[in-house]
């Protein structure tokens, strides 16, 4: 009896914690973090694409040669971003329309997947983004 007693615990123990692992298997977003665009800078300049969103959804946004706010929605899995009004400062009409072509990108996004130190959004496009760690 206090063997069978015994092994109904267990079991109940491990059908209890079975979901508990998972849910803590599953990645967190890097609140506060920086994410660098993982890719080569356009040529002329050193500068890459980074994106930091807070936990409020305040996001900021460096772009080839703008930066703008706006608002990102980050659920388990989604993502939706909006731009705010955009400071495009001394740029050149080909990195303006990088700007314009990652700023267009960006709002179509709908999920997003981490691996790692790896942030990868993906919409109508896919884009992968870098954890800054230093």
């Amino acid at each position: 009896m206090l063997r069978r007693l015994t092994c109904c615990w267990l079991v109940v123990a491990v059908v209890a914690i079975g979901p508990l692992a998972a849910l803590a298997a599953e990645p967190v977003f890097p609140f506060g973090s920086e994410l660098m665009l993982d890719g080569k800078p356009m040529r002329g300049t050193k500068r890459l694409p980074s994106l930091s969103i807070e936990r409020d959804g305040t996001a900021a946004i460096d772009l080839w040669c703008g930066s703008l706010r706006g608002r990102a929605d980050i659920g388990n899995g989604t993502i939706a971003i909006t731009p705010g009004e955009r400071d495009n400062g001394q740029c050149p009409p080909d990195r303006i329309a990088g700007d314009d072509d990652l700023v267009d990108a960006l709002v179509h996004m709908t999920s997003w997947r981490r691996r790692g130190d790896v942030i990868e959004l993906s919409g109508a496009t896919t884009l992968r983004f870098r954890l800054m760690t230093n």
